[in-house]
């Protein structure tokens, strides 16, 4: 029988990667569609695409799939082959990333959830059957000139902060599933205008655009494929990005720069910056914005302290560890509990 997971270390997986010789593209995809064998079609899934080379992220639910992977460039149409000769996965639109050197992912992990997005979504007459228009980038810049035009970033802070469409709104929230109750509160004096609602690649904004149209909304746009796939046909049609920043994306790049400007600052000295990096505390592993000075300064750590514990013989590192869940501070970053954070980072 065939293996259906990794068995080699991450650290050998990733050394491998760079190893490499073959050039990688970094594409993400997605689809609402009603699976009936989870597991099958995961074991389906993993056996086809292991044997394509293919490292990434998916995840399988009775709602569909959710996919960000790196293929070899090599092996791309026996890659979309496969994915078109399954029925509901015919046409996929398969997002391809604009600003990418391929060494996004080193393994393949393929996870059946409950769903693809955690939506928090309970009531029963909910249907992703009916859900907002798509509008591509040229419908997009031409709704933006609309003054009945809301534009709603269904994102989480920390991938606002670092790009957005001009004049968004951003719903303040950690979680998808708090977003989209919000959301619905929030535009409850707009319900006349028109709302595109967007996200990274279109999967969490496709399923807001018909929990609004669910909680009685009409006038109901998403962008199609998302920040991703706008990118691209505004650099194919050579029209101008509303877009401006970076595209936080959910790899190891950690985000993808659509254009030159810098939006964001350096939580440690308050000078623009927009590169996202975890603490190398292996104990911490926060996720913050630093700037090339502050990267030096405190060797790539959120604050002094853990720089003290980084520099450390590992066995001690080790040993402070014990006891402590790794990690509990990544991608907690909303403005309200990010606060504290930067505070203490910035001896205030």
């Amino acid at each position: 029988m065939a293996v259906l997971h990794n068995r080699v270390s991450q650290a050998e997986l990733k050394k491998l990667l760079y190893q490499e010789t073959t050039p990688r593209s970094t594409i993400s995809f997605y689809q609402y569609f009603a699976i009936a064998n989870t597991q099958q079609f995961r074991d389906d899934l993993y056996a086809a695409l292991n044997a394509l080379q293919v490292f990434g992220r998916i995840y399988i639910a009775a709602e569909g799939i959710n996919a960000q992977v790196s293929v070899p460039e090599s092996n791309y149409e026996a890659f979309k082959n496969y994915l078109y000769a399954i029925p509901q996965l015919n046409g996929l639109r398969l997002n391809i990333a604009v600003d990418d050197d391929g060494k996004s992912f080193w393994v393949l992990k393929i996870k059946v959830r409950h769903k693809i997005v955690a939506d928090g979504i309970t009531d029963p007459a909910f249907s992703m059957g009916k859900k907002g228009r798509y509008v591509d980038a040229i419908k997009m810049n031409a709704l933006l000139q609309d003054k009945d035009t809301v534009v709603i970033d269904m994102r989480n802070h920390y991938e606002f902060e670092v790009g957005h469409f001009e004049n968004a709104i951003e719903i303040p929230s950690d979680t998808f599933r708090e977003q989209l109750p919000m959301a619905v509160d929030m535009m409850q004096d707009k319900k006349e205008k028109n709302i595109i609602m967007y996200c990274t690649g279109g999967i969490r904004c496709e399923k807001a655009s018909a929990y609004m149209l669910h909680n009685g909304f009409n006038n109901v746009f998403h962008l199609e494929g998302g920040i991703i796939n706008y990118a691209r046909q505004a650099k194919e049609n050579n029209v101008d990005s509303k877009f401006i920043g970076k595209n936080f994306v959910f790899d190891d790049r950690l985000g993808e720069r659509i254009t030159p400007d810098i939006i964001a600052h350096c939580h440690q000295c308050g000078q623009l910056a927009d590169t996202h990096t975890n603490c190398k505390n292996e104990a911490c592993h926060l996720l913050f914005i630093q700037c090339a000075a502050c990267a030096e300064k405190y060797d790539g750590c959120c604050t002094p302290e853990c720089k003290t514990v980084y520099n450390m013989p590992i066995e001690e590192q080790k040993q402070l560890r014990k006891g402590i869940e790794k990690g509990t501070m990544v991608f907690n970053k909303s403005k309200q509990r990010l606060r504290p954070r930067l505070d203490e980072i910035n001896g205030i």
